[in-house]
């Protein structure tokens, strides 16, 4: 579905125009074209940069990983130059961006609308050294995931003890161990046939990316996590390399200052909030069960994280406890 921030964009196409662009920008990431990530976010928001533009900047997307390489060497990619742009998660690498690891810590988020924008007003206040090279036209996250298992279902706590999941980055791995799971660690394209082979029992996912990628087909047991605040989510950056950004003239690059940060935080949350109806729909279109924890059940998970939570302060030294508060006062000044 087309929403409004792209409505002006709506009838623009990015590909088999003869153009007479002045700029051609290669984006590159690691879904499939399906996913929400292309089709509700970068092909619209594309399109609206080369109406803005007056089609003098087009940006040719690559999905899944067309331009070669694995998914956590995007970062390194636009940092070098290889692809002008990539949308990707920072914390593929782990322990490298680790002041933005903070919203990726155990019941951190709310909606992807209000964690999104809590994402990219923190990050405008605390980007360091670890992103030279790299300049940020978005952070935002996708809704809190929930746990998809095959012939494990999970409803209490003890149900994951010796159950393999995969995982996305370094800090929900450590909160499954924790609660005594077998995390794996793997791109999320290779998820589908690490459960289908039975190399793990589930994933944690949010429902926007089990339909893509077709999770709902080889699992059948779906568990929420969520009181005011979600097991997990992840933080997701769409980003240019800054020397290409810096070639570009002024008036172009005031197009891409325009189409970035707060507002598209705010839409971006909105999408992937709303994407996450069609995801249960198709699970539920299969009967596959869904288990939903009470509070009661909801506070056993967060006690158990707690140290996963004070081992992140910890590693941070004198100033994490600060950052573990500034970023929780975001979520809360967006969400509540």
């Amino acid at each position: 579905m087309k929403l409004r921030f792209f409505a002006a964009a709506a009838a623009m196409t990015i590909v088999g125009n003869a153009l007479a662009e002045d700029v051609v920008l290669r984006l590159h990431h690691f879904l499939p074209a399906p996913a929400v990530a292309q089709a509700q976010f970068l092909e619209p928001w594309a399109a609206k940069v080369m109406a803005d533009s007056d089609e003098r900047i087009r940006i040719d997307i690559y999905p899944a990983m067309q331009l070669g390489g694995k998914p956590p060497q995007l970062i390194d990619q636009v940092r070098d130059g290889v692809v002008d742009m990539v949308w990707t998660v920072p914390s593929y690498t782990p322990g490298r961006f680790p002041n933005m690891e903070v919203f990726e810590l155990p019941f951190m988020a709310a909606s992807a609308e209000a964690t999104s924008q809590a994402v990219m007003a923190y990050s405008q206040a605390n980007l360091d050294d670890s992103f030279a090279g790299i300049k940020p036209i978005l952070f935002h996250v996708h809704a809190p995931g929930s746990l998809h298992t095959r012939e494990r279902p999970i409803t209490v706590l003890e149900d994951l003890q010796g159950v393999k999941l995969r995982t996305p980055t370094r800090l929900i791995t450590q909160t499954l161990k924790a609660y005594g799971a077998v995390p794996v660690g793997m791109p999320a394209p290779q998820v589908p046939q690490a459960i289908a082979r039975g190399v793990v029992d589930g994933t944690v996912f949010p429902y926007e990316i089990t339909s893509p990628l077709r999770i709902h087909e080889i699992t059948d047991t779906h568990t929420r996590i969520f009181t005011d605040r979600g097991l997990y989510t992840v933080v997701l950056l769409l980003a240019i390399n800054q020397r290409r950004y810096d070639s570009l003239p002024d008036d172009l690059k005031a197009v891409l200052d325009a189409n970035s940060g707060m507002p598209l935080a705010a839409h971006i949350g909105r999408v992937w909030d709303q994407a996450e109806t069609p995801g249960i729909a198709a699970a539920e279109a299969l009967g596959d069960r869904f288990v939903e924890l009470d509070v009661a059940e909801v506070e056993r998970w967060k006690a158990a994280a707690q140290p996963v939570i004070e081992d992140w302060v910890a590693q941070r030294g004198a100033g994490g406890r600060a950052l573990l508060a500034e970023a929780r006062a975001l979520v809360a000044q967006y969400a509540d």
